[in-house]
């Protein structure tokens, strides 16, 4: 794995133990996913189901995948060594990036607007300099807007053990002023 897919998985750990006990529980997906569907007031039903769905596959996923155990959470030392593997966890990531970056678009017109990332990006708890850095490095428009499918392939890129140097990367490190 290479280093910045080591770093994106440390990171990745602390945000999922969203209630911050040094584990990774069902309590802690139920937990990001309000935060985050708080932040969509404008999205439509079919949008918050579809997230809320994604979140509830990646918490059952990644139980079936790494509690080795059988404890119903998931320590550091179980995720490490494989959450990043294409494999077991690539239709969960996909179905994830969909229906987050469809959530940061509830007119519908394709496009993400700067205010909403970073809304839905800091509920999910990532730093809100570095989820600006990440939408500058999408080149947004002279609106400040993304497209969903720049999002939703950033997404699926930061999870991705063999690439470097790819946008999500700033969302490990701070960036300079």
């Amino acid at each position: 794995m290479r280093t910045e897919a080591a770093q994106r998985v440390e990171l990745v750990f602390s945000l999922f133990d969203a209630n911050g006990n040094g584990v990774v529980d069902s309590d802690d997906f139920d937990l990001m996913t309000g935060r985050v569907l708080a932040a969509a007031t404008a999205s439509d039903d079919g949008a918050r189901a579809a997230i809320r769905a994604a979140f509830r596959r990646y918490w059952t996923t990644l139980a079936a995948e790494l509690d080795t155990d059988g404890d119903g959470v998931v320590t550091v030392d179980e995720f490490r060594p494989v959450v990043l593997d294409p494999e077991r966890f690539g239709p969960t990531v996909t179905e994830f990036a969909v229906a987050l970056s469809a959530l940061g678009d509830p007119d519908g017109d394709g496009l993400i607007e700067r205010p909403l990332f970073v809304a839905l990006m800091t509920a999910i708890g990532f730093q809100e300099a570095n989820v600006h850095a990440l939408f500058d490095a999408f080149g947004p428009d002279a609106e400040d807007r993304v497209t969903v499918a720049t999002w939703a392939a950033a997404i699926e890129d930061y999870y991705a053990p063999d690439l470097a140097g790819t946008a999500g990367d700033r969302l490990v490190s701070v960036p300079e002023s």
